[in-house]
Formats: structure tokens, sequence, C-alpha cells
């Protein structure tokens, strides 16, 4: 996947700017930053699921492990 999407831009590059020794490194500039965004994109879709379960986790915890605040510090709060 990330190769094809490398390939992609190299060749998108290759197209706008021509076939020279600068198109060439603006292409390969252009298509590693492409190839770095539709990674981080794929990685972030790849690892939706676990970070869902652990923010169901950690919700779980907090509501189970509630504080406990006395009746006499509740009831201070609200005095003026």
């Amino acid at each position: 996947m990330l190769e094809l999407l490398f390939v992609l831009g190299f060749f998108v590059m290759l197209m706008v700017t021509g076939v020279s020794l600068l198109g060439i490194m603006i292409a390969m500039v252009v298509a590693t930053v492409v190839m770095f965004i539709g990674g981080l994109f794929a990685l972030t879709i790849k690892l939706l699921p676990w970070l869902l379960l652990a923010i169901a986790v950690v919700w779980v915890i907090r509501a189970i492990k509630s504080p406990k605040i006395p009746t006499y510090q509740r009831n201070k709060r609200f005095r003026y």
C-alpha cells in the first residue's frame, strides 16, 4: 500500500515537473511526504479499535473508582 502511494506521488510529480535532475529530486521529496502522510493515516485507522478500547477501559475504571467526597466537604463547598 505504501509503495503504491510512493510510486503514484513520484509519477505525478514527474509529470508536473518534467524529467530532469531537479524534477526527480522534487518528485522524490513530494512522494516521500505523500507516503508519510498516507502511512500515518493508515496507522491511525489500523489502531483505531485499540484506541477506542483503551478509552472505554479508562472510562469504566474511572466510573468504578469515583472519588468519594465526605458529606461535610460536599456541603462546605457551596457556602459563601
